[in-house]
């Protein structure tokens, strides 16, 4: 059983994301040179896209005094394989977070 365990641990692969304020700010500036401002950070590396949707559980962490080393202090957990991004397009809005 505890061989069992460790498979699975080692197929979940654990993402976090969040957003490139550097980037936000290079797009207000450059509107023909646009660069995506989500990153997917895991533990082999990093994706940047334009468009991000959970379809798993998540959890949004607030760290102010221990960043993640590209210096966010706040991003979304949850596993990568629950993690689908869109690129160069948009994810439509169905308006589950108006006010």
């Amino acid at each position: 059983m505890e061989h069992l365990r460790h498979l699975v641990a080692q197929t979940e692969m654990k993402a976090r994301i969040h957003v490139n304020q550097h980037n936000i700010r290079h797009n207000i500036k450059n509107t023909s040179d646009r660069r995506p401002v989500i990153t997917i950070k895991t533990y082999k590396s990093n994706e940047y896209v334009d468009g991000v949707e959970i379809i798993g559980p998540s959890k949004l962490v607030y760290s102010p005094d221990k960043p993640l080393s590209c210096g966010a202090r706040l991003w979304l957990e949850c596993r990568y394989e629950d993690v689908k991004t869109t690129n160069g397009g948009e994810i439509e809005n169905d308006d589950t977070c108006s006010t």
